[in-house]
């Protein structure tokens, strides 16, 4: 087991020149059996099984990753955690993620550098202000903080913003989210392997899952380039290549995959302290603690698995980060990625059984997987822990596309963040 993390204990590795660190986690070889199997080592799947062993006592599960932890979109977003949604749904599962990223660190022993410095999202004109209204009201009756500010309240939380009068979109002012914020991506999915990994789960590498093994119509297994694994229940957790898995399992999806672009730019001294979204624009950017601006847009609209995105895309967002604050203008970009989503029709996650017995999904987080990490573990760890959905997660199951029951979300999404 890894040693607790503490100012004492760097302060001892460095006297000794680090020596004693152990490994975060264990490189096990995968067993052929356990009690869950938890396809997809990236931020879902890491806390499902974290939440799995934490809250239910299941122990024997394997995480399966193709890659390396972290190494899709929980490295590949642009860090935005928030629960400013629309529908009392949303907000349930979006405000618990909210509430268990603020206890995380603690509770990992692992600084995920998660902080809460608040989100606007602009207001152009006075309709955009009535909808703004209508946004607020909607929040703060689902239960979470919400504020409605004006364009001089937007000031002064952001002065390098455009407040010229005679700027493309105006600011007329902006919904406010003050326990929104950041975490550090990478740190994420370090601090949860780390806890999973001490709780007795199996995390397992550069291990790619390449059929599902059914019998009598029931999941009951996974082939890998390691070797056959069974299990009792088996739960994918892979974003954008949930509608791959799911062919061959032999079942459908109602998902499109969109490559997601981000930007990062060199670093700067400080220029703005919180998280500015405008949808107009169609741009939304932070800065890290490095001081890099980490910059996001819209998706590409053409279905695709290339992690790099277009230039079209890249002209809009930069373009739209100009006119939002031209201060910008002749910043340097350091980097740029693209991350794979998967986006249902109503723009809301799918979280339940799929159609093969014994299988379980959690996908379609394309407006938001890594604001969800903590509670898209934490339900998904339930349903695969006792085969019944918690009632947050409920709603989120698949036959609401049968039933006419959509969580549409398209516009409290926005941007996928």
């Amino acid at each position: 087991m890894s040693k607790r993390y503490s100012a004492l204990t760097l302060l001892r590795e460095g006297l000794r020149g680090h020596r004693g660190w152990a490994p975060a986690w264990h490189m096990p070889d995968p067993k052929p059996r356990y009690d869950v199997i938890v396809i997809g080592g990236g931020g879902h799947g890491l806390a499902t099984a974290y939440y799995l062993a934490k809250n239910h006592g299941v122990t024997n599960v394997a995480v399966l990753e193709k890659g390396w932890l972290g190494g899709g979109n929980t490295g590949r977003n642009t860090t935005v955690i928030r629960s400013n949604y629309y529908y009392p749904a949303s907000t349930a599962l979006y405000d618990l993620s909210v509430r268990l990223y603020e206890t995380l660190s603690r509770e990992l022993n692992f600084n995920i550098m998660f902080s809460q410095r608040g989100m606007l999202v602009l207001a152009h004109s006075e309709p955009e202000m009535e909808m703004a209204a209508r946004q607020v009201n909607a929040m703060q009756l689902n239960g979470t903080d919400a504020e409605l500010l004006n364009a001089d309240q937007v000031r002064k939380r952001a002065p390098l913003l455009n407040f010229a009068p005679d700027a493309r979109y105006p600011i007329h002012g902006a919904t406010w989210q003050g326990r929104a914020g950041t975490a550090r991506h990478d740190a994420v999915a370090w601090g949860l392997a780390r806890g999973a990994d001490q709780l007795g789960v199996d995390i397992i590498q550069n291990c790619e899952v390449t059929d599902v093994i059914t019998e009598a119509g029931r999941a009951v297994g996974v082939a890998t380039t390691r070797g056959e694994v069974r299990a009792d229940r088996i739960g994918a957790a892979v974003a954008g290549h949930s509608s791959v898995l799911a062919k061959l399992a032999g079942y459908t999806l109602p998902i499109q995959s969109y490559a997601l672009q981000a930007f990062v730019s060199e670093p700067l001294k400080p220029v703005i302290d919180t998280v500015a979204f405008s949808p107009a624009y169609g741009t939304y950017f932070s800065q890290s603690d490095k001081g890099g601006l980490v910059i996001g847009g819209g998706l590409d609209r053409i279905p695709s698995y290339g992690q790099r995105g277009n230039l079209p895309v890249q002209e809009d967002v930069l373009g739209g980060l100009i006119e939002m604050a031209p201060m910008l203008a002749k910043v340097k970009l350091l980097r740029h990625w693209a991350g794979i989503v998967d986006v249902t029709p109503d723009s809301s996650p799918i979280i339940g059984p799929s159609e093969v017995e014994g299988l379980y999904v959690n996908c379609g987080w394309g407006t938001g997987g890594f604001k969800a990490i903590p509670a898209g573990g934490y339900l998904f760890a339930h349903l695969l822990a006792t085969g019944a959905h918690h009632e947050i997660s409920r709603p989120f199951d698949k036959a609401r596309f049968a039933g006419g029951h959509l969580i549409d979300e398209g516009a409290a999404s926005g941007i996928a963040h």
